[in-house]
């Protein structure tokens, strides 16, 4: 009878370990975005996050709640590889003011077709209000803090 008890026990043990393995964490992009990392978007995401152009084809309508830099990038891209650790950066230091996405070009075709991305990277500057801006190349660390303070937070 202790055998079976132990047993038991043991098969508790790790059924209640398993489920605590298991267990989702509370909501990604929030709990990302408060951490100031660059959040990859595909086009679902890009709907319901910055903009249903299935729904407002003739007007600009941004869905966040803070302004956004969308990286339009590819892996194999040089200039790309070089802006990324800067909009990593940026992300951390103004993680309570933008969000920063990035959309990859290669897995997300329809997403740079509808923007007209014909070279990478691209970046859209987006307010709040207002329509986004868009700049193409590696741009240098300083323009992208000019861009945020100026058009994105109004500084």
């Amino acid at each position: 009878m202790k055998k079976w008890t132990n047993l038991l026990f043991i098969s508790f043990t790790f059924l209640l370990v398993s489920c605590v393995m298991n267990a989702k964490p509370e909501s990604g992009e929030n709990k990302t975005a408060a951490k100031g990392e660059v959040i990859v978007l595909d086009k679902a995401s890009f709907l319901t996050k910055v903009y249903n152009y299935e729904k407002n084809q003739n007007e600009w309508v941004y869905e966040g709640d803070k302004p956004c830099i969308i990286d339009f990038y590819a892996d194999w891209c040089g200039p790309c590889k070089k802006v990324a650790p800067i909009l990593h950066d940026l992300a951390i230091l103004y993680k309570n003011d933008i969000v920063v996405y990035k959309i990859n070009v290669d897995n997300e075709k329809e997403l740079a077709q509808t923007f007209g991305i014909q070279s990478i990277p691209t970046i859209l500057f987006v307010p709040v209000k207002g329509k986004p801006q868009k700049a193409t190349g590696a741009l240098p660390r300083e323009e992208f803090v000019k861009q945020i303070d100026s058009y994105l937070l109004g500084k």
